[in-house]
């Protein structure tokens, strides 16, 4: 019997099961190899401290980083590539570095740099799934941590100034789309109709960008103008998470739908119970009918009923 796995991650939002780019790639991979994880959203402070997220824990060993993590699966008989060709598993490695090189930096400048960005959604949204008093303190870090891995990427002051950098890392992303979204053509997956490691690495870099509500959109608003990319998103959302496009889980309605035909149906039978004991009462020689006794009326003129009290 294998040995239980479970993962810490950031949680989600937005119809994600989770926000963050690592934590997305690594579910969806498990997702797709069929790797039995247990998933657990982050309640210890100081992890999201140290800013090792998502982490991975099987007995004794700990990995983290979805690089190490799919290694980890992949030695445990759980493969997305299994059927992969040499030359499909190159592409992989070339696409995966195409991603870190010129998405990733639009993505992390997106959440964590772009001020009304940051300010409005990411660092409340981030600071709620914290503890104080590291709330105060853990945004702020990933901020300056995103900004200096751009820098590190793209180069910055004196070379370039921050202005130029920005301008640069928005044009390399959206050619970097453009470029995804010429390579999936009308397939459902990058290698056909079965989702690999480069699926699973693409949906963590475009899920966050297509479904969070920020007031700044200029990437948002060219991914959505390559529809093809949007498709791909929400057919692994619906088909490996069970989330419907606007975010909802198709399973939760039917619960909802069970649960409400569970109290009509009680409902039913207290009405039969009660009509039962009525005529009961009434055949009865020792217990006559009683007279209801009359309603007082309210001020104004209305009958003080339990639904008129209980109205705002």
């Amino acid at each position: 019997m294998a040995a239980p796995m479970e993962l810490s991650c950031w949680g989600g939002d937005w119809g994600l099961p989770s926000l963050h780019p690592e934590s997305l790639t690594v579910m969806a991979y498990a997702k797709f190899s069929g790797a039995p994880l247990t998933v657990n959203t982050i309640n210890n402070s100081w992890r999201a401290l140290k800013g090792d997220l998502p982490v991975l824990v099987s007995e004794d060993t700990v990995i983290s980083q979805p690089a190490k993590i799919l290694n980890f699966l992949r030695k445990q008989k759980y493969n997305a590539d299994y059927d992969l060709s040499a030359k499909q598993g190159a592409d992989t490695l070339a696409y995966i570095a195409l991603l870190e090189e010129k998405l990733l930096p639009a993505l992390l400048h997106t959440f964590w740099i772009e001020a009304e960005n940051y300010c409005s959604v990411t660092k409340p949204w981030f600071a709620s799934r914290i503890a104080f008093p590291l709330s105060l303190y853990v945004p702020g870090k990933m901020s300056r941590e995103a900004l200096k891995r751009i820098l590190l990427t793209k180069g910055g002051p004196p070379l370039y100034s921050l202005t130029e950098v920005e301008a640069q890392i928005y044009r390399d992303a959206k050619e970097c789309l453009n470029l995804l979204s010429k390579r999936l053509g009308t397939s459902q997956f990058f290698f056909g109709d079965t989702p690999t490691t480069l699926d699973a690495f693409v949906f963590g870099f475009l899920a966050p960008i297509y479904k969070v509500c920020f007031p700044r959109v200029q990437l948002q608003e060219h991914l959505k103008q390559l529809p093809n990319l949007c498709r791909f998103c929400d057919d692994i959302l619906t088909c490996y998470f069970r989330l419907t496009v606007s975010g909802h889980s198709p399973a939760g309605q039917d619960t909802a739908d069970a649960n409400l035909q569970k109290l009509t149906q009680l409902v039913n039978k207290e009405s039969n119970l009660i009509e039962k004991m009525d005529d009961n009462l009434r055949k009865s020689p020792q217990h006559p009918p009683r007279k209801l006794t009359t309603l007082k009326l309210a001020a104004g003129g209305e009958e003080s009923s339990p639904m008129s009290r209980l109205s705002p």
